[in-house]
């Protein structure tokens, strides 16, 4: 597929920003300067959590869905530029490597750890001192405490600002999840908590042991559960929402075609959604991105992203990549804006193009969606 909006094709001539020196903040100095070029972002509110409008996701920096090994140097040196742009918001996990992403952005922020939040998550089943993964979850309380102490020496810092239950545990009370929680909260090593992909039950259940600061769960253009419920459920009870995959593993930046195929190991290969007889028709959603794009001297990236920020103040997407240019094209989002009459254009549009086919493999999917047990 051709077109005349590249998902490399965007200002970035920004990519000379990262020549600007970062310097190092001790407690209570000022953060590093900032290249005199950057703009700043808008700020947004999870809850009573303040970061930028726009995240970076850092899952990939240790193994792309590509299945390479990124350059861990380039690696630093987008976690550095991207702050230089006036991103305050980082996004990991201890099952991103397993625990090798929490050491890359432990190391990138390190200089300005005092004026960034990280966010990062438990749940799954993995040896916080090995990073083994062993089959299923594992959200006990002991266990959770274990990981965060792992968390906070890859982090290379003294309190997690954001810490998000991964994925339900079907085995241990969404109460006892939330109390260890609340332990942690009271010697100071969490700030602010959230959960991933949960059912509603269990959402509700834990803001009232522990109240939550965000949620967060795929939400974007090709994928838009969300809308059903929980962004509703947020809404009521003030809690922010966190995007994952705003721009549909890559299918909303225009790098996929009907001609892509995916290699072994990259899930997408295992998503039905870009299955060969799906693929094509998936991309009327591509069309609509790119003749808007052109319409906004933006690109479709660009687009996507700033659809999300326009659906309610307190969403806070966190498109993750491996290289520089997409990053800085990914924030040039943040100065495109919709009329409410482009936008009631724009939906009606989109309302009217079906995805075909799942967004995760049914052995993935069983995890979205779990009701923590009844507390006995």
């Amino acid at each position: 597929m051709t077109t005349s909006i590249s998902r490399r094709h965007v200002l970035v001539s920004a990519a000379a920003l990262t020549a600007a020196p970062l310097l190092s903040a001790a407690p209570g100095t000022s953060p590093p300067a900032r290249s005199v070029d950057a703009r700043p972002l808008a700020r947004r509110h999870l809850g009573t959590l303040e970061v930028s409008c726009l995240g970076l996701g850092v899952q990939n920096m240790s193994r792309t869905y590509q299945t390479t090994v990124p350059s861990r140097p380039q690696m630093l040196a987008i976690i550095r530029a991207a702050f230089d742009q006036g991103v305050s918001f980082f996004d990991a996990a201890e099952a991103y490597g397993p625990l090798e992403v929490e050491r890359i952005l432990g190391e990138g922020v390190a200089p300005f750890r005092d004026h960034v939040v990280i966010a990062t998550k438990f749940g799954w089943n993995i040896d916080p001192q090995t990073g083994v993964r062993n089959p299923g979850l594992n959200s006990r309380p002991e266990h959770i405490k274990q990981a965060v102490e792992g968390m906070l020496t890859r982090l290379r810092t003294d309190r997690i600002d954001l810490l998000y239950q991964h994925r339900v545990d079907p085995q241990v009370p969404i109460e006892d999840v939330a109390g260890a929680v609340q332990d942690l909260m009271t010697q100071g090593k969490v700030l602010h908590w959230g959960l991933s992909e949960m059912g509603l039950g269990t959402l509700h259940r834990a803001h009232a042991v522990t109240p939550l600061s965000a949620v967060q769960s795929e939400y974007s253009m090709l994928w838009r559960g969300p809308e059903d419920a929980v962004l509703s459920t947020c809404e009521a009870l003030g809690i922010g929402f966190v995007p994952w995959s705003p721009l549909g593993v890559g299918f909303l930046t225009g790098a996929i075609d009907a001609q892509t195929r995916f290699a072994d190991g990259d899930i997408r290969k295992l998503e039905s959604r870009f299955a060969p007889e799906n693929l094509p028709l998936n991309l009327k959603l591509l069309a609509l991105l790119i003749a808007w794009a052109a319409q906004k001297q933006s690109t479709p990236a660009q687009i996507a992203l700033a659809w999300l920020m326009a659906q309610k103040p307190w969403i806070v997407p966190i498109p993750g990549t491996t290289q520089l240019p997409h990053m800085l094209e990914n924030l040039g989002s943040a100065s495109v804006q919709f009329s409410d009459h482009e936008l009631n254009e724009f939906n009606h549009a989109l309302s009217a193009i079906q995805i075909h086919g799942a967004r995760l493999p049914e052995t993935v999917m069983v995890y979205s969606d779990v009701e923590a047990p009844l507390k006995k």
